[in-house]
């Protein structure tokens, strides 16, 4: 058990983590503190007395998170604004003799390299760039096969703009420009240009998850989680104009918009939509994790490879299924099985994403059961949306929770999950529901412990399910779902 301390340039947090198979990460505690220290770094280069009060307030009930939780080791690393100010290392020997903690001031290749790891890890992506917008500074990388080809740091963090460009309340056109211009040089000083074909843009960062929230905020969606969450640029934009054009007195108004983001989110967030333009990205994923999660991940590991998307889906799924004491491997791998066969014999067309759907669904199903035999498909179909899944597109946790769903609920319909399943998920989400069902209802009907062998039969009229182990089947109203779904009368034998 792990707490990370990052003590940014406009804020700070401590999470404490326990580190499950695959270092897959589990969050025990947390806690936030504004700090805004990139602010008076500005005006003198040193951080003045106030902002180190402020800061070993901060720190101190950050400790006190950590050891609350537990945690066997804490580690505090500090980013752009203590590798700045020209006092920084004396308040290093100040936290260390006041907390008993070492601050680590990270570089920024090493700020870009967390940053990466933490980011891209638990996303389903591999080529593409990433970025890492802070109050002082800016990161951006290029990765391919999911490992970091090159970064660079740069002072275009949202605090930094906003205080040197965005002078009005609310800022003027020509302010706008002007930060606008230089982050446009910047950037295209630095060599970043557009992404290739098959590339997407990652982010990550306290603006992008406002921007992220506010976009949220403004339509129905199914999933509270903002990481995985896909933002497209022209959302961002419409972001950017909503937050430019109201006096900081008003910016609380907007639904989404953290408190004490209300004086750094539009320089931010116009660095932000520079960069998608710059590197002509449609969209970006948004990532919840970062420096923390990656320095965690490093020490959990000691490398930086970074396993596929496949292997990190497997992992947290292992992470979730495990925390229920009703869960069993055995059962839950036979009917996967099972359900894996029964698609194989009479849905040969299924696409690989609702192939990959039923078999979690399977998997998981018995999580429901741990929480009430006889609301399971609605217990784990919640689970699925509220839990942290890694690895997982927000489709693909969309079609996770629906085909469980729909195992207990034939009048589920895709448009609940709008809009990340539209009405033509409907007939596959049917389908893939009703096989679900059937694996289930076979599997309690055979003896625990042993494999189990089936073989299926189609005919123009008829499906036929032969399962030797099968102790007892009588006829059941899935029958009548079944025949709906895929045209044909079922028949299960022993």
């Amino acid at each position: 058990m792990v707490a990370v301390i990052d003590i940014g340039s406009n804020s700070g947090r401590v999470v404490v983590y326990r580190g499950g198979p695959s270092a897959h990460l589990r969050i025990l505690a947390s806690t936030r503190a504004a700090l805004r220290l990139v602010r008076e770094l500005d005006e003198d280069g040193e951080l003045s007395a106030e902002a180190e009060g402020r800061l070993l307030v901060a720190l101190r009930d950050f400790v006190a998170v950590a050891r609350g939780a537990g945690a066997e080791r804490t580690v505090a690393v500090a980013t752009a604004a203590m590798r700045d100010a020209r006092n920084g290392a004396r308040l290093i020997d100040r936290i260390r003799a006041d907390l008993g903690i070492e601050v680590r001031v990270l570089s920024g290749p090493e700020e870009a390299r967390y940053g990466f790891l933490g980011a891209v890890r638990s996303l389903p992506v591999s080529h593409g760039a990433l970025f890492d917008v802070g109050g002082g500074s800016m990161q951006v990388g290029r990765f391919r096969g999911r490992r970091l080809r090159d970064s660079v740091s740069l002072p275009l963090g949202s605090l930094r703009l906003s205080d040197r460009f965005l002078r009005g309340d609310p800022p003027t056109r020509g302010e706008i420009r002007r930060l606008r211009d230089h982050v446009r040089k910047r950037l295209r000083d630095a060599g970043i240009g557009p992404l290739r074909a098959g590339e997407d843009l990652v982010g990550t960062g306290g603006t992008l998850r406002n921007i992220a929230k506010i976009d949220r905020r403004s339509r129905d969606y199914p999933i509270p989680r903002l990481h995985g969450y896909v933002v497209s640029r022209r959302r961002v934009s419409e972001v950017v104009e909503a937050v430019a054009s109201r006096r900081l007195e008003k910016r609380g108004t907007i639904a989404g918009l953290n408190e004490d983001r209300g004086d750094s989110i539009v320089g931010g967030s116009l660095a932000i939509e520079t960069l998608m333009e710059v590197l002509e990205a449609k969209e970006v994923w948004v990532s919840g994790q970062g420096v923390r999660e990656g320095l965690a991940l490093h020490l959990a590991t000691g490398s930086d490879a970074l396993p596929e998307p496949p292997a990190v889906r497997a992992a947290s799924i292992k992470a979730l299924t495990e925390r229920f004491d009703g869960w069993e491997p055995s059962k839950a791998e036979r009917r996967v099985a099972l359900a894996r066969g029964l698609l194989a014999a009479f849905d040969r067309r299924a696409a690989p994403e609702m192939r990959e759907a039923l078999d979690e669904a399977a998997r998981i199903l018995d999580v429901g059961r741990s929480v009430g035999f006889f609301d399971r498909h609605e217990h784990v179909a919640d689970l699925v949306v509220a839990t942290d899944l890694d690895g997982f597109s927000h489709r693909a946790i969309a079609l996770l929770s629906a085909v469980a769903l729909a195992a207990g609920d034939e009048d589920v319909r895709p448009q609940a999950y709008a809009p990340l399943l539209a009405r033509e998920d409907g007939e596959p989400l049917r389908k893939a529901g009703v096989l679900l069902a059937l694996a289930d209802d076979i599997e309690e009907r055979c003896p625990p412990g042993i494999p189990l062998e089936m073989t299926c039969e189609v005919t123009r009229s008829r499906a036929t399910v032969r399962v030797p182990a099968l102790l007892g089947w009588r006829p059941r109203p899935l029958d009548a779902r079944f025949e709906q779904a895929f045209g044909r009368k079922l028949t299960v034998q022993c």
